[in-house]
Formats: C-alpha cells, structure tokens, sequence
C-alpha cells in the first residue's frame, strides 16, 4: 500500500483541476465553452500525447453503445476522446486520487457526464464484475505496475470474452538502464519496466489470445525530439503537460528520448482479446 500511495504521490497531488483550469485561462481559454480538442494538449496525460491515443483508437474494435474500461485513466483525456469518437460509455479508474477528481470535473465541464465516470482505485484490484466490460485499454501505465500477472489477471476477469484488451508502455530495453527522471519515476524507484517479450508472456498466462505487439519507438522518439526542439526554440505552449509533469519536464523529455535512442526502453503497443 505504501508503494500505491508513493507511486500516486508522484503523478498528482493537490488541485490539479484548478491547475489545468488557472493554466486554460492564461492560455486564453474559457473553462464555459471549452472542448475536448481544445483540452487535448494537456487532456491526454502519456507519452505522445493525443497522437498516441488515436492511433490506438485505429486498432480498437470499439462499436456504439459498449462499456469500456481505461486502467489507469489519469485525468481522463482518452475516455472522453473514445467515448465521443464512438458513441460507447468508458469507466476509468485512476490509483491518483486528484486525477480522479479533475477528470469527472473535466468531463463535467464539457458535457460529457453519464458517458464518462472515474473512480479511485487500484488496476491490481479492480472495483468491478467480472465481464462488465467489451473492451478496456491501458495508457503507460504498467511501468508503474508491481503486480503485473495481477494487473492483467484482473483485467481479464472484467472482460467479457470476446473482449479486446490493449495497452501501450515503454518496455525495457536491451541496453542497460533507464536515464531518470521519467516521466513515471524520478529516481528508479516505483518503476516496473518489463521487456516486451516478458510482458506478451504475462498476458498469455493470464488467458489472453491473438496478441499482437507494435513496435512504437521511433514515433515516440520523434514526438520527443520535436518536444525538445520546441523547446530549444522557445515554443513551448502555454497549454500542454509539462504543466502536469513539473519543473523537471525538461530533462524528463530529453531523457525519455535519449533512453529510446540509446535502446534502454523499448516502447510498444500490444493488443489482444479474452478468448470468446
């Protein structure tokens, strides 16, 4: 439990909604008439951002009018992009109890109530059914996940079968450590970082089938390197997630990169289904 509150602590602590909010008006936005494209700089709080959940929306097979869980849903950029695109309902759960509270209040603040609901919780517990859901999904999340065989243990359970599962990470690579800070760990400590291989090993011991990885390092590498030559320039947007990251964004992002570059992390996108 410790480590769930250290690993919490990390991401979020205080009013972040009145962070993102104080930030959306100095960037010349109206919290009265915003919408979720104009929320999705900071709103999709992962690697890549926005562009990183669209191309997963491409290989989700979500169809109208399903229930979706996102494990790990921050403060809720992605299920409320989804549940829009498709016309489904997503439920999120968040083990950082201020990205809860700024992701109902955000979705609140867009319309978006009775289509998208978080709760606080812990993704190697979950607080739901077994097969509630037709889909769920996974941002970066499992690198901060000690129980891995639990985490997708449990997210199997909630699926009902025929249900696709999908995450994206950033595996460990094959070349030494990671450079810290990370975004998910300053210093090494309550980072889980798994090799590929390892994980697609997990999945199929928990019942998992058709498990299909996607090598994701270059586009992630790219997103970087234009971050940091923004950056360089003096571009930074007033609205965007180095308002959530913190003061150490800089080296956060060039180090991101750098362990890419250098193959210290390996990051994928791997999808798969509950057998039906």
């Amino acid at each position: 439990m410790a480590d769930s509150q250290n690993i919490s602590d990390h991401w979020g602590t205080g009013d972040v909604y009145g962070k993102i909010v104080e930030t959306m008006k100095a960037a010349g936005m109206d919290p009265e008439t915003v919408t979720i494209e104009q929320l999705a700089p900071v709103d999709h709080f992962h690697a890549r951002g926005f562009p990183a959940t669209q191309d997963l929306a491409e290989v989700l097979p979500i169809r109208e009018g399903q229930r979706i869980v996102d494990i790990g849903s921050g403060i809720g950029g992605p299920a409320r992009y989804l549940a829009q695109r498709f016309g489904c309902h997503v439920e999120g759960i968040d083990i950082t109890a201020p990205f809860v509270e700024a992701a109902n209040r955000l979705t609140d603040l867009v319309g978006m109530t009775g289509r998208v609901t978080c709760v606080h919780g812990d993704g190697q517990a979950l607080p739901f059914e077994d097969e509630r859901f037709d889909g769920g999904y996974s941002q970066h999340v499992t690198m901060n996940v000690p129980d891995r065989a639990g985490f997708f243990g449990e997210a199997f359970r909630v699926l009902k079968p025929g249900a696709f599962f999908a995450i994206t990470e950033h595996g460990l690579g094959p070349v030494g450590d990671p450079h810290h800070p990370l975004p998910w760990s300053e210093d090494g400590s309550g980072a889980y970082l798994m090799r590929p291989d390892d994980t697609v090993a997990l999945l199929a011991a928990a019942g998992f089938t058709g498990i299909d990885v996607t090598d994701t390092g270059e586009k992630y590498l790219a997103g970087y390197n234009k971050a940091i030559e923004m950056a360089e320039k003096g571009q930074v947007p007033v609205f965007g997630v180095h308002i959530l990251l913190g003061r150490q964004a800089p080296q956060i992002v060039r180090n991101a990169a750098r362990n890419i570059a250098e193959r210290r992390t390996h990051p994928v996108q791997i999808v798969c289904r509950k057998p039906g």
